[in-house]
């Protein structure tokens, strides 16, 4: 059974690792001091200078090895790769070894006292072994799916109830048979014995778990149970862990929770958190807020010139004020006023809060018509984001008027007020700024909101460079 390929693979696998790590070093070694990178002037060692054997070298290896394998396991290199991503395997790699060449340090200045190793070899060892693990890795994966796909190493498996959670986990399965997982059947209440979906049959009732978890032929117990039936699962849970059976739960809210939640532990209670928003966590806004003062900053010393220039302008040939400022909807529906250069010619509040700027709109001015298209209209946000108002990335801000309107005719619409409102965001370097469907905005402002890094941030300022500043809809 697949349980035991398990334990047999990983330890061929921690095997291999030792044998990978004995020829990364060894090959480091070799590489240093007798290869042609010698003759480099990085690596070029002096005639006088004399350095320790392989033996000599070969002595720390009793420290390294053991200390890099329960990194390795630690750091995630011998679970299940059934379903891990190639991106996330290369991270665990990564990390491990990051933690690895610190240890390797730690063991040679502060244990061995030993201060005769050359970085040099300690470097080289670090990109070695992140070259063969990450390239043996990829050929185990590959001939693991491989075989997968042709019925070897299968994972055996029985679903415990029909409903949407059960046709969804069966469609994932038969799309990724490099997965390797083999259904057996489907065992129902309310279904009749041979009902299928998907080639997939009932193959009897709940009940029958009394008669199949016994035979010990089972590698998995998936819970699908729909939500009329979750009265049954304390029970159905109870059968299966009796049995030692490993049992999955696959939920069947999917299709009332607006996206993937995750859970966290309350002091041993699990709790469901619908939606995902890292910026909620304290350390992350932290980090955020430190990037908005020190670049908001950065971009007022680059911008002076031009915003002066264009304040002159704007007071030379428009009556009325430089700066124009709008309420606008920030975090937690809390209302700001946002600073623009005037771009329009001065009007009523009351027709300002309800109207688009249209197409030729005379109400726009000439240098209004410039500084719209090239987006220096935006730049006095700056000052927003230096009070904490905006932020440099985000979701952009509305109009209360608009607000009103668009909670009621877009679905999650508000769910973008729950970070901060941005000079830029994924939605505007995707095109979707100005006259656009708000739709597609939101949908922009959601994978943003739930998918956030500090380097996705960089990344769209980046981008806003090439693509935020000039915009085909701005009228």
């Amino acid at each position: 059974m697949i349980k035991d390929n398990q334990k047999v693979l990983n330890r061929i696998h921690v095997i291999i690792d030792g044998c990978l790590l004995i020829l990364s070093y060894i090959f480091s070694y070799y590489l240093r001091f007798y290869s042609p990178l010698k003759a480099l002037s990085l690596f070029r060692l002096d005639s006088t200078v004399s350095f320790y054997n392989l033996a000599r070298y070969s002595q720390i290896l009793i420290f390294l090895i053991p200390g890099y394998l329960i990194i390795y396991n630690y750091c995630n290199l011998y679970g299940p790769k059934r379903i891990q991503s190639k991106k996330v395997e290369l991270w665990n790699i990564i990390k491990a070894n990051i933690f690895g060449i610190l240890f390797f340090t730690v063991i040679l200045y502060f244990f061995l006292r030993e201060i005769n190793i050359s970085r040099y070899v300690m470097g080289l060892f670090f990109v070695n072994n992140i070259i063969m693990g990450t390239a043996f890795r990829s050929f185990l994966s590959y001939s693991l799916k491989t075989a997968r796909k042709k019925g070897f190493n299968l994972k055996h498996i029985v679903l415990v109830g029909y409903s949407r959670a059960a046709e969804e986990y069966i469609d994932r399965i038969l799309s990724n048979p490099e997965w390797g997982y083999y259904i057996h059947g489907i065992l129902d209440d309310n279904l009749e014995r041979g009902t299928m979906y998907r080639k997939i049959k009932v193959i009897g009732s709940i009940d029958n778990l009394l008669e199949i978890l016994p035979q010990n032929r089972l590698d998995e117990i998936a819970i699908t149970l729909s939500l009329n039936e979750y009265s049954k699962l304390e029970r159905i849970v109870g059968l299966c862990e009796k049995s030692g059976v490993h049992t999955k739960f696959i939920p069947d809210y999917q299709n009332f929770f607006p996206t993937m939640p995750y859970t966290e532990d309350l002091d041993g209670l699990p709790v469901i958190n619908i939606r995902n928003v890292p910026l909620s966590n304290s350390l992350n806004r932290f980090v955020k807020r430190a990037v908005d003062v020190f670049g908001c900053l950065a971009a007022l010393l680059v911008f002076s010139i031009p915003m002066i220039v264009t304040a002159i302008i704007i007071k030379v040939t428009s009556p009325g004020p430089i700066i124009f400022t709008q309420v606008r909807i920030g975090r937690h529906n809390k209302e700001f006023k946002m600073y623009k250069f005037r771009s329009m010619e001065v009007q009523p509040e009351k027709k300002e809060k309800s109207a688009w700027t249209t197409f030729n709109d005379p109400r726009v001015t000439r240098i209004g018509k410039f500084i719209r298209k090239t987006s220096i209209d935006e730049l006095p946000q700056l000052f927003n984001v230096l009070k904490g108002e905006m932020s440099l990335v985000g979701p952009r801000p509305e109009r209360p008027f608009f607000v009103e309107k668009f909670k009621e005719e877009i679905p999650r619409y508000m769910i973008k007020h729950q970070v901060q409102p941005g000079l830029t965001g994924w939605a505007q370097i995707n095109g979707y700024r100005g006259d656009t469907s708000i739709r597609k905005r939101i949908d922009c402002d959601l994978y943003y909101i739930e998918n956030w890094t500090i380097s996705l941030d960089f990344k769209i300022l980046f981008l806003t460079i090439f693509k935020g500043f000039i915009n085909k809809n701005a009228y």
